[in-house]
């Protein structure tokens, strides 16, 4: 038995204070709701649960972003509206101008309405903003764009685009043709070179036995061996001439060289007929204006496809061809018109936790005033220049169509991924939370055992503390 030493009574202390070392540590959970409040109590967890809270946190923040991005394009999306509004109110009032039933006064009544719409839009751009963003009109200094080309209303006018021109072909026309061009009604008139094509298809030529009609005359070719005796006169006889009359008579015309100089005469031969021009220097008739040649009729479309094409432009488009009735063709190139507007708006929603570029998602957004959508100082104030315009309001139509459309489908895109990061937010946090969080039950179990276990120590305490009393009954 000893005293210096009391082994039962240093054992029960050294259990007693791990046992209120754990019941701290249980309290500290308890209290605090985390398993992990230092490094110490987890190294490897804390370091694993530390990860999974940065991509938390910043797919919290991507999913905000998203939901920003939204924002944005709605407010891009519901300013297009209205100008989806106004521009079919326009392409309405282009319409009725359009009508022959309109006065001049009507016309420019219809004008001062586009004119105030065409205003409206361009406010609309310069003004719709999102966090102080200009959303619709577009990014950086003006630059110079094309305009699209238009083809006038013509019939059978092909467009073919190049890049900055455009190839333009149009219906070939023949002698006898119709064609309606400003709104004006034409014949193409036949000139020589038709009749001459007219008589190598119908092989007649200065021979014996060809024949044409001329203004209902059939007329034959008689050589000098013919006419019942021999002809002093070979040519284009309406009948043939007897052996009395072979001596004096004379042909209606000498040669198809006579006939093709022919004016305001119909031409028949093989089938087909020609009624050729009276006299011209402009390619126009000079007894009917509403006669002209084709060469004539191509410079006319020409200037009509200009005109139209020209549409929303600072700078008119330009033709390489067709400027006079010598080099005009149904084939010319046209320039395009050029005018100025900002390049589109672009801008990045970050939309993930990582540095990774995939996470990025590009708004592109045109610029949406009057110059971007092709109809700056549009005009309806004339029946052919309201005519022309309604081409011009549907390509802008389209244009803000074919933008809302990306619009919504960003949103669509940008909806889903709200949707994913929302889900993978979820279920990463529910990870971390099996590694920090403290299990409630758990832990009160630990800590009603430790609990009882510190008093069963602080009672055994006692009782060592009382087992060298004994010593004092050897002492007596």
């Amino acid at each position: 038995m000893v005293v210096q030493h009391n082994m039962q009574a240093a054992n029960a202390n050294r259990m007693l204070n791990v046992t209120t070392g754990q019941q701290a540590k249980s309290t500290e959970k308890l209290s605090s709701g985390y398993r992990i409040n230092r490094a110490a109590d987890d190294a490897a967890g804390l370091t694993i649960s530390e990860k999974m809270r940065k991509q938390i946190k910043g797919l919290d923040r991507a999913s905000t972003n998203a939901e920003d991005g939204v924002s944005a394009v709605q407010t891009a999306e519901g300013a297009l509206t209205e100008v989806h509004s106004m521009l079919q109110r326009m392409n309405e009032l282009a319409t009725q101008s359009a009508n022959g039933t309109n006065s001049n006064t009507d016309r420019k009544a219809i004008q001062d309405e586009i004119d105030q719409l065409t205003t409206e839009i361009d406010r609309v751009s310069e003004t719709t903003k999102f966090n102080e963003t200009y959303l619709l009109k577009g990014d950086g200094a003006d630059k110079e764009h094309n305009v699209n080309a238009h083809d006038a209303g013509l019939d059978g006018v092909t467009l073919t685009d190049k890049g900055d021109e455009v190839e333009v072909t149009l219906k070939t026309l023949k002698a006898g043709d119709k064609i309606s061009i400003a709104g004006k009604n034409y014949t193409i008139g036949a000139t020589a070179d038709d009749v001459d094509a007219l008589f190598k298809a119908a092989k007649v030529e200065d021979k014996a036995n060809s024949k044409v009609t001329v203004n209902g005359t059939e007329y034959t070719y008689y050589d000098t061996a013919e006419g019942g005796g021999n002809l002093t006169n070979k040519g284009f006889y309406a009948k043939q001439p007897s052996a009395a009359e072979s001596a004096s008579a004379s042909p209606k015309y000498a040669s198809v060289t006579d006939i093709k100089t022919l004016t305001n005469t119909t031409i028949s031969a093989g089938g087909k007929s020609v009624t050729t021009m009276g006299t011209t220097t402009d390619g126009v008739d000079d007894k009917d204006s509403s006669v002209i040649t084709a060469k004539k009729a191509y410079m006319l479309e020409t200037a009509e496809v200009l005109k139209a094409s020209g549409i929303g432009a600072d700078k008119a488009p330009t033709a390489t061809g067709n400027d006079t009735l010598t080099n005009a063709t149904n084939k010319f190139t046209l320039t395009k018109g050029k005018v100025n507007y900002n390049d589109a708006l672009s801008f990045n929603l970050h939309v993930g936790a990582d540095a990774d570029m995939t996470n990025k998602i590009t708004v592109n957004i045109d610029s949406m005033n009057s110059a971007g959508l092709g109809i700056k100082g549009i005009k309806a104030d004339t029946e052919q220049d309201a005519t022309y315009a309604i081409d011009a309001i549907a390509d802008a139509i389209s244009t803000v169509s074919s933008q809302r459309s990306a619009l919504g489908a960003v949103q669509n895109r940008l909806e889903h991924t709200i949707n994913n990061l929302d889900n993978v937010v979820e279920n990463t946090t529910s990870a971390e939370s099996r590694i920090r969080d403290t299990d409630m039950a758990e832990e009160m179990v630990n800590y009603s055992k430790n609990n009882i276990l510190a008093q069963a120590g602080q009672s055994m305490l006692a009782q060592a503390n009382q087992s060298n009393q004994g010593v004092l009954s050897l002492l007596q």
